[in-house]
């Protein structure tokens, strides 16, 4: 055998492991918050895959701590190596990191104050933020605290917390009226998917913000935009919030987070 064939030998061999290592990914990626194991008929569906070639790789992943299998027929679901690797991703993360692609893209589309909020509690922090470089703009800094009723980056975390109006008082509600009023603006935040302020917290100044979700589908802080009235009018908005919506969806998706639709 010369060089040449032994080299598309190992290439032949790369491209077939390659692939392999594909597959497997796609038989754990085909797993979404909430199945309670799947069968191998419920994978079948969710993965491009011959029947012998799942169970190969079934075979694998189980062998490997990825996937644990009981009961007859077997219903397979995540092993403890996924968490073993999701604890060591999660470790080394900071959502402000993970978050840096989505608020630069942002920034560079709209040149406003881009911010990344988290919830604490009752309230939201601030723990990143990219000023707008135009004269007349507004920023609250990193560390700006603020109850969840208050304000677009506040509220678009509170609408997916599915709290009472009764319990609006805890997280900053004033009054019953500011609780019905409130009441409200989630309840259409969550049909939008995004939330708006104007002259709320500062004069003179809109908010958008959309929330984003972790692994599990916890809703764990927002993604905000800030500037003057003078340049953000209700068109604006509307499409700055679309590309707010899109930016937060791709940070959900970097934390894990995966749609329960189809």
């Amino acid at each position: 055998m010369n060089q040449k064939t032994v080299d598309m030998a190992e290439s032949d061999k790369s491209e077939g492991g390659v692939r392999a290592v594909q597959r497997a990914l796609d038989v754990l990626l085909a797993f979404r918050p909430g199945d309670d194991g799947l069968l191998v008929a419920e994978l079948l569906k969710r993965v491009d895959l011959s029947r012998p070639t799942l169970y190969r790789l079934l075979d694998t992943l189980n062998t490997k701590g990825f996937l644990v299998s009981e009961g007859e027929p077997q219903r397979f679901r995540l092993g403890p190596a996924v968490a073993q690797v999701a604890h060591a991703w999660s470790a080394g993360m900071s959502y402000e990191t993970v978050a840096q692609p989505m608020m630069r893209r942002l920034w560079e589309k709209t040149r406003e104050t881009v911010s990344l909020h988290v919830q604490e509690g009752v309230s939201r922090t601030c723990v990143a933020e990219l000023p707008s470089t135009q004269p007349l703009s507004f920023k609250r800094g990193v560390g700006y605290r603020e109850n969840l009723v208050r304000g677009a980056s506040g509220r678009s975390i509170l609408a997916w917390l599915n709290v009472d109006k009764q319990d609006l008082s805890v997280y900053g509600a004033e009054s019953t009226e500011e609780a019905k009023r409130c009441t409200e603006q989630l309840r259409q935040i969550r049909i939008e998917g995004y939330a708006t302020s104007r002259d709320e917290l500062i004069q003179g100044a809109v908010a958008i913000a959309a929330p984003f979700f972790d692994s599990s589908g916890r809703v764990v802080g927002s993604l905000g935009l800030f500037g003057p009235s003078a340049r953000l009018s209700e068109e604006v908005v509307r499409g700055y919030a679309v590309l707010l919506r899109e930016e937060a969806a791709q940070l959900s998706a970097a934390l894990g987070f995966k749609s329960l639709e189809p």
